[in-house]
């Protein structure tokens, strides 16, 4: 049924201005439209709404990542803009934040609302 639709992703913020300075000027998301509801990215053709959320707490897990085809070129140019990597010890996980898994590599960071977010790279 919606196999055919574009997806569009949702991400809170409780920081409008924090929030648009990282996924615009840090991430590097182009700025479509803002308005008191939220903050419109495109991210590569999907849509991103970077919502208005003043009273919720970050889930422990992913909620957006991103799949990029040098995941080592891609953390190194992250951590150059300030990016932190998180580090959960897993078996694998290297001293980058990088984590080899099943064919994929993963790495995992925040946004300023404490957001978990990912980039990977499959095999």
């Amino acid at each position: 049924m919606l196999g055919s639709h574009k997806l569009v992703a949702f991400i809170p913020t409780r920081n409008s201005t924090t929030a648009k300075r990282f996924y615009m000027d840090v991430l590097g998301l182009r700025l479509v439209s803002e308005d008191q509801f939220a903050i419109v990215f495109d991210a590569n053709g999907t849509m991103l709404r970077v919502t208005q959320a003043p009273e919720f707490k970050p889930h422990p897990f992913t909620i957006l990542g991103w799949q990029v085809p040098d995941i080592a070129k891609a953390v190194a140019e992250m951590s150059s803009k300030g990016i932190h990597f998180e580090h959960f010890k897993l078996p694998g996980q290297d001293e980058r934040g990088i984590w080899a898994v099943s064919g994929a590599r993963v790495a995992w960071f925040k946004d300023p609302d404490g957001n978990l977010l990912s980039v990977s790279q499959h095999e």
